[in-house]
């Protein structure tokens, strides 16, 4: 038996490419990805310090795909005001009476 999404659950995952996170990302938030991603760059001519591109895209991934979650600002929102009722445990309704 294989686990398959019965709907989309997000945007397409950009990996670790970062023009595809770049593009995934809101325009708010790109300038900021751009002088991150171009301070990691020089850095990794340090071959200490080369690590530092990679961490970056992974949490710039993480952040992109969050970002262009539909409601991700509104859950912001009500998490920075202190509406712990806008959240809720969402359960699929193929899974009722089994959680």
């Amino acid at each position: 038996m294989t686990a398959e999404f019965l709907e989309p659950v997000g945007p397409r995952d950009p990996g670790d490419d970062p023009a595809a996170i770049f593009e995934l990302l809101p325009a708010s938030h790109r300038d900021q990805f751009r002088a991150e991603y171009d301070e990691a760059l020089d850095a990794a001519h340090d071959l200490a310090r080369f690590k530092q591109v990679r961490s970056l895209l992974r949490r710039w991934r993480l952040r992109a795909v969050a970002y262009a979650r539909p409601g991700y600002e509104e859950a912001v929102q009500d998490a920075l005001q202190g509406r712990a009722d806008a959240f809720v445990r969402y359960t699929p309704p193929e899974w009722d009476g089994r959680v």
